[in-house]
């Protein structure tokens, strides 16, 4: 599991992205990969799965 903060998150589009703690790295994440629902600033853990366009984060938890 990756440890991170959401950045950024639109509930009306349903998408956003994750700043990973450790590599400061960007994530993309969807609505359909939540377990919760999260708002900017919230911590969360995750993990990464291929997506069309490079690595997503999914099953998104509060931590």
């Amino acid at each position: 599991m990756n440890n991170g903060t959401v950045k950024f998150f639109n509930d009306t589009k349903g998408f956003g992205f994750i700043k990973e703690d450790d590599s400061n790295q960007e994530y993309f994440v969807h609505v359909t990969g939540l377990v919760n629902e999260i708002r900017e600033n919230d911590k969360v853990t995750f993990e990464l799965k291929e997506g069309k366009r490079g690595l997503n984060a999914v099953n998104v938890k509060l931590a």
